[in-house]
């Protein structure tokens, strides 16, 4: 048990010990001031403790809002006023013991993940399934997972059909269905099949692992926020010495001084404050959200300018069929299911947006009988689709070359050409296509978040930044831009405003270190993880509205709770200042306010009815 903890319950029975002894034992069977002996030892062995850690904070230069409550202390032993003195014992140390409490409060939903994490996995070997520690699972490890069970690692599906409910890691209500290739996440809940994975990570860097560091970070760092309360403080306890003594020096009555420093004390309600930033991690984890850098939460509200990466931020990251452009007496289903039919031979990107195309189609291709297949750098696919000779190739190879006269014109984006029995039949367009929500997401930042200047910052063609950029309606593009050019442009921006940069790859990192905040989208690269202060585990636009929206409402809450603790505090100092308020129950009202200030930063932790305002794509 902590000493601050121990502190408070032996001042709480002293305190408890001595009322007993003054309400209910006769005042003639005792000796002169013997109930008060139950105080004078919650002074001395709780209140000196407590005393040298604000003499070494004070050698330190610290100054703060606690030095009240040691003033008090102090005043209270000498004034004779032992109860009041062991009331500030209990507030202090009590304050302390509230903030481990909450915070354990805050955190229960990662306590929660670890509790549900199983110890072992059901590792094949030879065909056998043998029971093995997480720590001795390796990458490439075949785990047999049973039916309901809790996924112990990131891998992916190697053999056999299921439903996976990832609900509890993802906050999305619906369970995901998993099939031979499928990738399946650590703590997700298995439904009724058995299902064989390949471990794809080691247990120590699953997304369960990921989550759960992240309260040693949080506690292992100082936010900016929790500096504004020191800071508050330091005004706020010279004010508070100074209004003491004047009413002091009116009135002439030390008693004055000592209520107005009781009331004034406010060491437990600066908790309110980590204990806010705490809880916006909790919420943050359960959303798919990982706060690397606490003091982020502090410094999104601040942000006016967002910089955003584009493949793979605004885009889904992959190439998709938009365009199939035939010539007669071609039609697009037929062409497409000739280069389908062949594709499922191919491992290029575009071969898995032709066949992503193919199965999407209202009535889903037949595929033909494909033979003499074959894929030579430079000259493309080739093959046998019901008999017909079907070339999948580009504008470079020497038959485009022969009838350019009548390929479509060049336009930004991918494209391949489509020769059947060596005559041109048609061209195929590809595109990164942007997210469903991206729209949508650009038009509400400015509305809802304060953003005044979006920047889509790429290292693709032009053409395809300007593309997406229209689509999704950002004025200020950078294209072409290597790594360095992306911090040029990022620190640039962030002298002139706050800045968030939010991208995903491996060049984006020296970005994110170099903006006021920087995310990563998506968990899939370590190296943009560890640069990032904030990681979306899930690449969804609607995970970053999330973020955006806890941090500001953190934000709000911890300065409500500080802000509005202290006013009641100035408004008792005044009522102590005249008189209204002796010290007694100046202690028990400051008490009361410290009490309801945590309490509200706790809600911080509860999730609001609506987390975002983004949804579907929709505002």
């Amino acid at each position: 048990m902590k000493t601050d903890t121990v502190i408070a319950i032996a001042s709480a029975c002293g305190i408890a010990v001595h009322l007993v002894a003054r309400v209910l034992i006769p005042a003639a069977s005792l000796p002169p001031g013997t109930a008060d002996w139950p105080l004078w030892f919650v002074l001395v062995a709780g209140g000196l403790p407590l005393l040298l850690r604000l003499a070494r904070s004070l050698a330190r230069l610290r100054l703060g809002a606690d030095w009240l409550a040691g003033i008090s202390i102090v005043t209270a032993a000498l004034l004779g006023e032992y109860l009041v003195g062991a009331i500030v014992v209990l507030m202090l140390s009590g304050g302390a013991a509230l903030e481990d409490y909450a915070t354990r409060r805050a955190s229960h939903v990662l306590e929660a993940l670890a509790r549900r994490l199983p110890q072992v996995a059901h590792r094949l070997e030879g065909g056998q399934v043998v029971d093995v520690s997480l720590a001795d699972l390796a990458v490439g490890d075949e785990v047999r997972l049973m039916p309901h069970e809790v996924c112990p690692v990131d891998g992916e599906v190697i053999d056999g059909q299921t439903t996976m409910d990832e609900s509890y890691l993802t906050g999305e209500p619906f369970v995901a269905h998993k099939t031979p290739g499928s990738t399946v996440l650590s703590g997700a809940v298995n439904g009724e099949s058995a299902v064989a994975i390949r471990a794809t990570r080691r247990a120590e860097d699953s997304r369960y692992a990921r989550i759960m560091v992240v309260m040693r970070e949080a506690e292992q760092r100082r936010p900016a926020l929790r500096r504004l309360a020191d800071r508050l403080g330091a005004w706020y306890t010279p004010a508070a010495l100074a209004v003491g003594v004047t009413a002091w020096a009116l009135s002439g009555q030390p008693e004055r001084f000592l209520a107005v420093m009781v009331i004034a004390t406010p060491c437990p309600l600066l908790i309110a404050i980590p204990v806010a930033i705490i809880g916006a991690i909790s919420l943050a984890a359960r959303r798919g959200i990982i706060i690397r850098n606490p003091a982020a939460l502090e410094e999104v509200g601040r942000c006016r300018t967002l910089v955003l990466d584009k493949t793979g931020t605004l885009t889904y990251g992959r190439p998709t069929l938009v365009d199939i452009l035939p010539v007669p007496p071609w039609q697009p289903e037929v062409l497409l299911r000739l280069v389908a039919s062949l594709e499922q031979y191919s491992r290029h990107p575009l071969a898995h947006a032709v066949l992503r195309r193919a199965r999407e189609a209202d009535k889903s291709v037949q595929f033909g009988p494909v033979t003499e297949v074959r894929e030579r750098p430079g000259l493309g696919l080739t093959g046998l689709v019901d008999g017909r000779r079907v070339v999948i190739t580009g504008r470079q190879a020497d038959a485009a070359r022969a009838v350019v006269d009548q390929l479509p014109p060049v336009v930004a984006g991918l494209e391949t050409l489509v020769f059947v029995d060596d005559r041109y039949a048609g061209a195929l367009r590809f595109r990164d296509e942007p997210r469903r929500d991206s729209q949508a997401f650009i038009a509400h930042l400015g509305p809802r978040h304060a953003v005044t200047r979006t920047i889509l910052l790429s290292g693709d063609r032009d053409s395809e930044v300007r593309y997406l950029a229209e689509h999704v309606g950002i004025h200020h593009v950078h294209s072409g831009a290597s790594p360095e050019d992306k911090v040029t442009i990022v620190r640039r921006e962030s002298s002139q405003a706050p800045t968030m940069f939010v991208g995903d790859g491996i060049n984006d990192a020296p970005a994110m270190q170099a903006a006021t905040v920087g995310v990563a989208f998506g968990h899939q690269n370590d190296i943009t993880s560890e640069a990032a202060d904030a990681v979306i585990l899930e690449p969804s636009l609607v995970k970053l509205d999330e973020f955006l929206h806890i941090a500001r409402r953190m934000r709000r809450i911890a300065l409500e709770s500080a802000v509005g603790g202290m006013a009641l505090s100035v408004a008792g100092m005044a009522a102590a200042a005249a008189g209204v308020l002796p010290p007694i129950w100046g202690a028990i009202a400051q008490e009361g306010i410290d009490l309801a200030a945590v309490l509200n930063a706790l809600r911080v932790a509860v999730p609001p009815r609506e987390v975002a305002d983004l949804t579907d794509g929709r505002v």
